[in-house]
């Protein structure tokens, strides 16, 4: 099963120096590199400009825009969209606050039949709202 890799992951591996990083952040990023190298790593063009986003330094951007082009973006279709929104009203009508931007991650997912890798303990509650397919460090 492909996994849809989210902003919060990539950041780890990408954007935080390995030194920095505690024992389940270098775990989490060891598990994205197995994914790569099982060619089951996924990202979407919103996650892709979360990455780049607040980058002050060009040669910074420049070096992480190239890393990036490396994983060629998910396409999204209308109906993504408009799954993402029917999966946001239901966690609203359970009391869940969510962002445009979880929602067209869970509804990427849920069409492709996809989990999520993401450190963002949001995703845990739509989880219970969606039945969302998380993905978890394998030991």
């Amino acid at each position: 099963m492909n996994v849809l890799v989210d902003t919060s992951v990539w950041s780890l591996a990408l954007r935080r120096a390995q030194r920095d990083l505690n024992l389940t952040e270098r775990a989490i990023v060891v598990e994205l590199s197995e994914l790569i190298n099982e060619g089951r790593a996924r990202i979407i063009g919103l996650v892709r400009q979360e990455l780049l986003s607040g980058i002050r330094d060009s040669r910074q951007f420049a070096k992480l825009q190239e890393l990036l082009r490396a994983y060629a973006d998910e396409p999204i279709a209308t109906a993504d969209y408009e799954l993402a929104a029917m999966m946001g009203n239901q966690c609203r009508s359970r009391g869940i606050a969510v962002s445009v931007s979880d929602m067209v991650i869970c509804g990427v997912a849920q069409s492709r039949n996809w989990s999520i890798f993401s450190t963002d303990p949001d995703f845990s509650r739509y989880a219970t709202a969606l039945h969302c397919k998380l993905h978890e460090v394998r030991k």
